[in-house]
């Protein structure tokens, strides 16, 4: 029988919330900025929540 396979959440380096508040202020949206943080969007979005940041809806 398999493993079942779990995806652990990682913290949050100091140097990758600068560079979600960097890409915040840039009005980068959420794709991008989950793609060059290397993150899922989920987490990109729950961690902007939490810093009080708004992330761009670019359509």
């Amino acid at each position: 029988m398999a493993e079942k396979f779990e995806r652990h959440r990682q913290p949050w380096k100091v140097d990758e919330v600068q560079k979600l508040h960097q890409f915040a202020k840039k009005d980068m949206s959420l794709k991008a900025i989950a793609k060059a943080l290397t993150r899922s969007e989920e987490s990109v979005k729950d961690r902007a929540k939490a810093d009080g940041l708004t992330i761009a809806k670019l359509r």
